[in-house]
């Protein structure tokens, strides 16, 4: 361990029980421990952090212990689990920025304590998922409820992250701010990227629909072009659009079929088709960039031999369509574009969108 990395683990021990309060805040004290569910800030008991002892060696203050894994480390993986950061430059900043201490002049010397992963990659997509957890009971599932989307439409493919890293532009500080993390993944479910929209902590009264106040409250990372966000696994029919909260309204009436999110319209217009599938629904929004991203589809998949259909929105989009005309207008609406042969195998009548549950 370089003497920069050993300074930087022995000032957060030394700071040991305010560090557990701030990025452990599901947890808490019991006697000379913190006692939490996980790194990444589930609440339980099975992980617990020395809050006393030598700032170094044997029985070190900040040395925890994940009794339900085996799992053991120091406070700098604290940082990193919790906030989701990748490169350890980052976590090394990060525990600087709550030291207070001034930046190093030259942070080489701590840019690669353990298997880096570069910013943006695919495997750094994958650590990024691997460290968030279920949505359930956290903000990302009251987001989605903020959208029209209940608790139902919830698949394998989201996740929520409390700290998720965010940096305005690369001369800027990192900041941390909770996050709707999904899984961009290929055919064969092999996670290729993934897209991280950042959440208001403080409610969702703002004009962004619970997206945090921030330039880009959504971006993606790692390798996107022909790969989607899915819900479902597609054989002989799929629908495929553009944005997360698009596909889960039509997944509100259509809860059997399988979709994709493809995150926009340039990568929805080449999205990979499965080999086996026989009918696409392109589900495209309302404005000039889903008119092209429709066309260019529908010309690869009827080249191809696929029946190419297309949904449209009466407003925007269909998850304004859900939120502002509510879920019977929405389901009367796709009731006639869609084939005849799949309003039985795919219509859900009895579907229910958040607020029509809220208000039963």
């Amino acid at each position: 361990m370089s003497q920069s990395i050993a300074a930087l683990t022995e000032a957060l021990a030394r700071e040991a029980a305010n560090v557990c309060r701030y990025y452990l805040s599901n947890g808490h004290r019991e006697g000379h421990y913190w006692m939490v569910g996980d790194a990444r800030n589930t609440p339980g008991r099975s992980l617990f952090v020395r809050l006393k002892g030598p700032p170094s060696g044997k029985g070190a203050a900040g040395k925890w212990t994940d009794a339900a894994t085996g799992e053991h480390g120091d406070l700098l993986d604290i940082i990193r689990e919790s906030c989701g950061l990748i490169d350890f430059a980052d976590i090394a900043q990060e525990a600087r920025r709550f030291l207070s201490l001034p930046r190093p002049e030259r942070p080489s010397d701590i840019a690669s304590r353990s298997d880096p992963a570069p910013t943006g990659s695919p495997k750094a997509a994958r650590r990024l998922f691997a460290m968030s957890q279920a949505i359930a009971g956290t903000l990302a599932e009251a987001y989605l409820r903020n959208r029209g989307l209940a608790a139902s439409s919830n698949t394998a493919s989201l996740r929520f992250h409390p700290r998720c890293y965010y940096r305005p532009d690369p001369h800027s500080e990192t900041e941390t701010w909770p996050a709707l993390i999904a899984s961009v993944t290929d055919l064969d479910g092999g996670i290729t990227g993934a897209h991280r929209t950042w959440l208001d902590p403080t409610g969702f009264s703002n004009a962004n629909l619970g997206k945090a106040p921030i330039d880009t409250p959504r971006r993606a990372m790692g390798n996107l072009l022909g790969y989607a966000v899915r819900f479902g696994t597609a054989s002989d029919v799929l629908a495929a659009g553009e944005g997360i909260e698009t596909m889960l309204s039509l997944r509100m009436i259509l809860p059997n079929l399988p979709m994709a999110a493809a995150l926009s319209a340039a990568h929805l217009a080449a999205i990979q088709f499965p080999p086996s599938l026989r009918r696409l629904y392109i589900v495209r929004d309302n404005d000039p960039a889903g008119d092209g991203a429709s066309a260019r589809l529908t010309q690869r998949a009827e080249e191809v031999g696929i029946e190419a259909i297309p949904l449209s929105p009466q407003l925007s989009d269909f998850n304004d369509d859900l939120r502002l005309l509510g879920s019977d207008a929405l389901r009367n609406s796709l009731r006639v574009q869609i084939a005849p042969e799949d309003v039985a195998r795919f219509l859900n009548a009895t579907a229910l969108t958040a607020n029509d549950d809220a208000s039963s």
